[in-house]
This record gives C-alpha cells, sequence and structure tokens, in this order.
C-alpha cells in the first residue's frame, strides 16, 4: 500500500492481506542487500528471533516469504510512533514514563526467558501503539542461545549512543546488555538527554566506558532518590554490579511508580 520507512538493513512496507483481511508489515531487505549472504541471514535471523516470542509487548512475526529472490517478514502492523516521536509531540508524566519503561522491560524478560537478546534496545526500536501501549521492534542484531555466530567476535554490534560499555568494547555481551541500553533510554525519557555524549563516535564510546553520567536531578526536577539509584544501577560499566534480570528492574520500577503514587517518595 505505501513505504513505511527504511534505513540501511531494511524497507518497511504496509501490506493488505488478502487472505485473512487484515493489514500487516513487510520488510525488506534492501536492493543493494539482496544478493549479500549474511543480510540474507540476519533477516531470517531476525525471524527467528521474534518468532520464539509471543508477548504483547513485542511486535509479532506471522511469516517468512520469498518473492523474485528477495526475502521479507510478515508482521504485525502497529498505528503509532517510535518513542522518539512520542515524546517529541507530548510530555507524559513520571508515572507515564516509568510504565513505558515497565513495558519495554516486560517484552525484554520474556525475550531473555526465551533465550533471545536483542543487543539494539532504543527509542527508534520501540513503538507506542494507540492505546499506549509499548512495543519492541527490530531484533535485526538479535542473537539467541544456540546460533551461528553471524558476526565475528572483536566486531562491534549496535546503536553506539545506547551501547553497553562490553559493546562499546567488542566483548562478548549477554541480556544484561540490553539492560543497560534500556537504562540509557529510560535516562534519555527522564532528562530528555543521553547520559553519555561525544563529538564523534570514538569518543561517546570512550565516554560509555570510562565516564559516569550527571544526576538526573541536573536536568529534571523532583526526581526521586530512588529512580537515580534505579538508572544508576541499569548504567552501572559492570554487567555484574548491574540488573541481573529484567524482572529484577521491573520489581522495583513499580515499587517506584506504588510509592510515587501514594506520596512515599519525594
Amino acid at each position: 500500500i505505501e513505504k513505511l520507512g527504511g534505513g540501511g538493513m531494511g524497507e518497511v512496507y504496509l501490506a493488505q492481506d488478502t487472505k485473512l483481511e487484515r493489514r500487516v508489515a513487510l520488510k525488506f531487505l534492501p536492493e543493494s542487500l539482496t544478493k549479500n549472504p549474511e543480510a540474507r541471514q540476519r533477516l531470517i535471523r531476525e525471524a527467528k528471533a521474534a518468532s520464539k516470542l509471543n508477548h504483547p509487548n513485542i511486535l509479532t512475526i506471522y511469516a517468512v516469504e520469498s518473492i523474485d529472490d528477495r526475502d521479507f517478514i510478515v508482521m504485525e502492523y502497529v498505528e503509532g510512533q517510535n518513542l522518539s516521536e512520542y515524546f517529541a509531540k507530548r510530555s507524559p508524566s513520571l508515572e507515564d514514563r516509568l510504565a513505558i519503561a515497565i513495558q519495554i522491560a516486560e517484552g525484554l524478560a520474556k525475550a531473555h526467558t526465551a533465550g533471545v537478546f536483542h543487543r539494539d534496545v532504543k527509542p527508534s526500536n520501540v513503538l507506542i501503539d494507540a492505546d499506549g501501549r509499548a512495543k519492541l521492534l527490530d531484533f535485526g542484531l538479535a542473537t539467541f542461545r544456540g546460533a551461528t555466530r553471524l558476526t565475528q567476535t572483536g566486531s562491534t554490534i549496535g546503536t553506539a549512543a545506547y551501547m553497553s560499555p562490553e559493546q562499546a568494547s567488542s566483548r562478548e555481551c549477554d541480556h544484561r546488555s540490553d539492560l543497560f541500553s534500556l537504562g540509557v533510554v529510560l535516562y534519555e525519557m527522564i532528562a530528555g538527554r543521553l547520559p553519555f555524549e561525544g563529538t564523534h563516535t570514538t569518543a561517546l564510546m570512550y565516554a560509555i566506558v570510562n565516564d559516569e553520567p550527571q544526576p538526573l536531578a541536573r536536568y529534571a526536577s523532583g526526581i526521586p532518590d530512588e529512580l537515580q539509584r534505579i538508572v544508576s544501577k541499569a548504567l552501572a560499566k559492570s554487567p555484574s554490579e548491574r540488573y541481573q534480570s529484567a524482572a529484577d528492574l521491573i520489581s522495583d520500577l513499580r515499587r517506584l511508580v506504588r510509592l510515587s503514587s501514594s506520596g512515599g517518595e519525594q
């Protein structure tokens, strides 16, 4: 029906499923990558990773098809905006921001339980639908237990500003890397800016590995001490000092919401 968007690794179109009479989204490889074996493997891996997951906070994958030697993924079509677009047009309350973070974390909890690590958690990979529900999408860089390695050890995977220190250092990463990236997203949702900055990619990666972010209170008022503690723990440099599971992060965020709504946290 129309092109919805595109980037270096994919082009997404709105389409009509004439058999089931529903609208779907189709993700194709760009023409330039249709003959690239690794790119085709990544597309299939994305479908395999996401198809393992059935959760309200994860975009649903329906099928992988091919036409004229071009592979494409058939997936759920969601009317909404990505997280960056959503915040550009609204000023949600702190409780609403925390609710979005909890939903993203719940999607990650499901993925991690299934052995899937996203590796590219960022605002453009989170859709907010018409009901305000967050959906995690684009598992193009995901890996999962038992999968064949597509990326050589020592190579960097992810989007620079949202990488964990282990990603920025080209070290092996696991589910805790996703939790660091979510910590970056949460910081940005609260402060309106990224926790780590640099004039170029190398400087940015140095900051991620070595620098501590400014306190949230520098950029936003009325920040509960507990929220600062949660964000700081999510952004711990060492994976062993970070949240060890999405479930633990969700528990702390929900507790903060309860305290804030009852007036117990100032």
